[in-house]
Order: C-alpha cells, then sequence, then structure tokens
C-alpha cells in the first residue's frame, strides 16, 4: 500500500489559523460544521485531505490532522499553482497571460457536503474537495470548479438547470518506467495481456475482476455512483458510465473517479492512464457528456414540447455546439496528444456534424422518450479536466439557444471520415479560444488569458522533446 507521500505528492502540512470558514449548502453528505465533526469522530479519522483540482483537474491541497481541519484553521494555497503547466513550469508572459507578482495566497474552502473516507489508506483518513476564494473571500474566476458554477448561473439565470451524465473511457497497462518505451496492455487473470476487439466483452471485464471488485468498493466507500462498466474496444481499456445529476456533482465524482481507479490499479500492480492516446493504432479515450436542460419551476425538460416533439431551444443548443465547440476544443482536447485521438477512422469525431442515434457523429442524440431528450457531445477526452470540459459544452449549447442558432440537417452518414472541420493541434485550438468574445464572456477572461497562457507554455515544452518517430526517419534520410 503507498504511503501518504506517494499517493498525495502534491499535499503539504497546513499551519495558519483564523476564523472556520462558513458551511456550504449541502448537496449531499454533511452539510454544517457540527454535523463534520460527528462524522469525523465516528469514523475515527485522523488525517484530512483538503483537496481542489487545479487547470489540469490534478488534486492540490493540504493536509491536517482531523482535530485542526474542525477547529481555528485557515487553509490558503499560491495562487502560483494555477500559473504552471502540467509538468510543473512556468510558461513566459504572453497575450493576456501575466504573472502575479506577489504569488498572494488563495483561500481554500471546503465544501463539507463532499467529506468522504480515503478508502485506499491505511491509517483513518478522509478527504474533502474545497473551492478557492480570495483572500476576502471574493470568488476567483478562473479556478476549474469556479468556472463551471459561473457558467450554471447563466443558466440559473433563464429559470434553468442543466443536467449531465458523463461517460469516462481509460486504459490499464502494464508498468512502465521509461517513457521512452511504448505502453502495452497488462497481463489479466488468464496470465495473458488482453487484445483489442474487446467491446462489451464479459470476459474481457473478467480479465480484471479483483480490479473492478476494488474499484467498486473504492466508490461505495466514497458515496460514488457507478451506472455500468463495459469493456470498449482498445486492449484493456474499460469505461465507466455515471448517472445523471447535477454538473458540479458529477464533476467532482470524475474528479475523485480518476484518483479511485489509478489508487485501485497501483494496488494490482499496473497502471490505469486517462491520456487520450495512450497506444499508437489503438482507439482512444473519451470522456462523453450527455447533456438536458430542466425548467426550474417545473421540473419539464426544455428540449421537449409539451406535446413531446423537439423545442426549438433542442435545435438552438445543437446549432451552439455546432459553431462554438471548435472554439472551446481546448477546453476538451487540453494536451498535444489530445489531438491524436481526434483522427480519422478512429472512432473518434472530426467534424461538427450531429444525428439521431449516430455514434460516428461528434453529436449523438439518443434514442429516449420526451423527457430525456438529451444531447451527447462526444468530442471531450478523458485527458480533459471535467470542470472545464462540462464548462465550455454547456456554455456553447447556451450560448446557440441565446443567439438562436441553427444546426444542420441531421446525418445518418458515417461522419468520423474524411475532412477534418476541427482544429488539428494545440496552438490552433488556444487561438480559437481567445477568439470570441462571447465565450470569453461566458467563461470569464481571467480564464481565458491564464488557460491560454498555460497551454502555449506547454506546447513550447513539447517541442523541446526529441520524437522517436524524429530519430528513426530523419536520423539516416535528411
Amino acid at each position: 500500500m503507498p504511503s501518504k507521500k506517494t499517493v498525495a505528492s502534491t499535499v503539504q502540512k497546513a499551519s495558519k489559523s483564523s476564523a472556520i470558514p462558513p458551511a456550504l449548502s449541502a448537496l449531499r453528505g454533511v452539510g454544517n460544521w457540527k454535523e463534520a465533526r460527528d462524522w469525523l469522530k465516528i469514523r475515527g479519522i485522523e488525517d484530512i485531505e483538503c483537496i481542489t483540482p487545479d487547470l489540469a483537474g490534478v488534486p492540490r491541497g493540504k493536509m491536517m490532522p482531523s482535530s485542526k481541519f474542525t477547529s481555528n484553521t485557515s487553509l490558503a494555497l499560491p495562487s502560483a499553482l494555477y500559473r504552471h503547466t502540467i509538468s510543473g513550469e512556468y510558461p513566459e508572459e504572453t497575450g493576456n497571460f501575466r504573472y502575479e507578482p506577489r504569488d498572494s495566497d488563495l483561500k481554500l474552502l471546503p465544501d463539507l457536503s463532499t467529506l468522504s473516507i480515503v478508502p485506499w489508506e491505511t491509517d483513518p483518513t478522509a478527504q474533502v474537495i474545497c473551492d478557492i476564494v480570495g483572500s476576502n473571500g471574493e470568488d476567483v474566476a478562473y479556478t476549474p470548479r469556479n468556472v463551471l458554477k459561473n457558467v450554471l448561473r447563466l443558466y440559473k439565470e433563464r429559470g434553468w438547470r442543466p443536467v449531465v451524465a458523463p461517460e469516462i473511457e481509460f486504459y490499464l497497462v502494464a508498468l512502465n518506467d521509461d517513457p521512452d518505451y511504448p505502453l502495452h496492455p497488462p497481463k489479466g487473470r488468464s496470465g495473458r495481456s488482453i487484445l483489442g476487439g474487446q467491446g462489451y466483452s464479459i470476459a474481457g471485464i473478467n480479465e480484471f475482476d479483483e480490479l473492478i471488485d476494488d474499484i467498486y468498493h473504492f466508490s461505495e466507500k466514497q458515496g460514488l455512483e457507478i451506472d455500468t462498466l463495459i469493456h470498449e474496444e482498445g486492449p484493456a481499456q474499460l469505461e465507466i458510465n455515471l448517472r445523471h445529476g447535477d454538473p458540479i456533482e458529477l464533476a467532482d465524482q470524475v474528479f475523485m473517479f480518476k484518483r479511485t481507479i489509478r489508487e485501485a490499479a497501483l494496488k494490482h500492480g499496473i497502471y490505469a492512464t486517462f491520456m487520450a492516446k495512450p497506444m499508437q493504432g489503438q482507439p482512444g479515450s473519451a470522456m462523453h457528456i450527455h447533456q438536458s436542460v430542466v425548467d426550474i419551476k417545473t421540473g419539464q425538460n426544455v428540449f421537449s414540447n409539451p406535446d413531446g416533439s423537439p423545442s426549438k431551444e433542442f435545435f438552438h443548443f445543437i446549432g451552439g455546439m455546432q459553431r462554438y465547440v471548435p472554439k472551446t476544443l481546448v477546453m476538451m482536447a487540453p494536451y498535444v496528444n489530445s489531438y491524436r485521438r481526434l483522427t480519422p477512422d478512429m472512432s473518434a469525431p472530426v467534424n461538427v456534424a450531429w444525428g439521431y442515434d449516430n455514434r460516428t457523429t461528434a453529436f449523438r442524440i439518443p434514442v429516449s422518450d420526451p423527457g430525456a431528450r438529451r444531447v451527447e457531445n462526444r468530442l471531450p477526452g478523458s485527458d480533459a479536466n471535467p470542470y472545464l470540459a462540462l464548462a465550455a459544452s454547456l456554455a456553447c449549447g447556451l450560448l446557440g439557444i441565446m443567439n438562436a442558432v441553427e444546426p444542420t440537417p441531421p446525418t445518418d452518414d458515417t461522419a468520423n471520415e474524411g475532412s477534418i472541420d476541427l482544429p488539428r493541434g494545440l496552438l490552433e485550438a488556444v487561438s480559437l479560444l481567445e477568439s470570441d468574445p462571447a465565450l470569453t464572456d461566458a467563461l470569464s477572461p481571467d480564464f481565458i488569458g491564464l488557460y491560454a497562457g498555460v497551454k502555449r507554455g506547454e506546447f513550447e515544452t513539447f517541442m523541446q522533446v526529441i520524437s522517436p518517430w524524429e530519430r528513426e526517419f530523419l536520423l539516416l534520410n535528411v
């Protein structure tokens, strides 16, 4: 069993003190500090991990004794955490991306409704997801959870509430400590590495029975709800479907699921990876997002008219997805590797076509009754930060409704072949994100400037690496 230092390599010990932050309204779990104290005491919890997602969706935060968590303690993180790349570097200042010279503190505000057990730890340990606020309690617009909350406020202003259901694909791979060597599927219970072509195979799932049992066990301990689990087309590629619900709750669940699945895999001596394209020649891993919108007062699906027919809002939502998703693709495909997945003939979308029950389109309309009418966005990769992917997707649909954007006709054809209507690489996608004032307003100028600067920095880091392809074909031929 890995130690706490291994499990939470970004965790620091807390030391500052001030007033206890006010409790947040309870969507689930405990609802106030008295309930939190009782919850921790009953379970004999010794340590608390106070975590929050950075721009990449990596858990960052602090660890402390539970007695300190419920006492007069203030939690803070440096703002620089939101200005570094996935490799931990700080990019040069470009465009609207600027350093904050003071590197001032941001406060962690625990969302007590997310308090849960850390089931893989040997010592009794709990975790809680935190919001980020400024030194005076003000919102920090560029943090991922706040970006999503701001988009949800736009829906609430219209009397609406989005409902989402993510589906997350991932690969199990053999241990590999040398990044120069390709990844390979691990051996299952049969003693052999599983091959591809195992879509929906029960035997493929059974190869990893004990690991999957641990995933379910860890998830149950944390209150995470798995709807279904299947084997996908790639070798040792699995998919977990989550139940539909509130976007913040579901983003929290994806955030925690990724950590949970990685820990369960490590327990069995293998890796779980959410890279969009971990193995050459194999399908990539997506995070499909099912989306609908309900009227807060009536509870009715906004995408359906009273007679059950599709509403104008339904079609305008699709039109918004078609117009704006390419401009936000960098939030759904955030790394150089992400664009290796979005290529023809690899089962991934390559344009903005939509269709009824057509899995080759970017935007699929599943078969459903009028009350469950929804739009499935099949473009995001499983490497995306779930808060940012959901924020981008929901913002695009809402802008389509607000601007009455008409969609193209639906297609029954195979839509993931031929011409590519999406950005082909990271820099092009970053430029598109910065190009639309409506998106900047919806997602906040602070976030756009910060995110674009970090992504450009990651591209420059990538360009410093010489790939095997270059050594193979250029070494002796040019």
